[in-house]
């Protein structure tokens, strides 16, 4: 049996309005990352490969947790959301979201033109960046042990998918629901990928650590 642990990288900087800014831990999301270390070397720290994506927010969270020297693995980098967000506006007038609300509405409507193939003046079409996390993910299930990957929500939702094999709707509702420094678990077993755990926080499931828990 392989198992593999992905980790949404800790709050990043939530007022950003292009990625070069959001690409960086706010002090709440280094926290966060801290805190789910602290949770894993009291459980089970011990993984037999550890892999990052190359964005700083996602190697920044492994160092927080205490994994100092990642591998890196350009298949583990998010989408470009601003860039998709700018599409879609200039291509379909869908407006820009304003607020936490707006980004609950948004988030679906931009992943159905994304996925439908709708949006063209974009850096990575949907196809290929689904296509390479689902590649990666098949070859940690074939690799032996435990795998941990600390990566970013849009590819948490696609491997959700893949094991799930969720439709569009359903991805964008996975990925509106992963909150920062989360665990999800994945086991491929009797040659199935099945999903053991999805969005496990608990690391800030006490009452003093509520108000840690966030999502953008």
């Amino acid at each position: 049996m392989a198992e593999i642990i992905l980790v949404r990288h800790g709050q990043a900087n939530s007022t950003a309005t292009d990625e070069e800014s959001y690409d960086r831990l706010s002090d709440l999301g280094r926290e966060q990352a801290k805190w789910l270390g602290d949770h894993l070397r009291e459980t089970n720290p011990r993984f037999d490969r550890v892999l990052t994506g190359t964005l700083s927010r996602q190697v920044e969270t492994a160092r927080a947790m205490g994994y100092d020297r990642p591998s890196q693995d350009t298949r583990l980098n998010e989408l470009s959301y601003f860039a998709l967000a700018d599409a879609a506006l200039t291509e379909h007038g869908v407006p820009t979201p304003q607020s936490t609300a707006d980004f609950a509405t948004h988030l679906p409507l931009l992943m159905d033109l994304w996925m439908s193939d709708q949006l063209s003046d974009v850096p990575e079409r949907f196809d290929s960046f689904a296509s390479r996390i689902t590649h990666l993910i098949d070859e940690m299930c074939n690799a032996a042990g435990r795998t941990l990957l600390v990566t970013s929500g849009g590819v948490i939702g696609v491997a959700m998918r893949h094991a799930l094999n969720l439709d569009k709707k359903g991805m964008a509702k996975i990925m509106l629901q992963v909150t920062n420094a989360s665990l999800h678990r994945l086991h491929f077993v009797h040659e199935t990928l099945m999903v053991g755990g999805f969005n496990a926080t608990p690391h800030l499931d006490t009452p003093e650590r509520a108000h840690a828990r966030t999502y953008v």
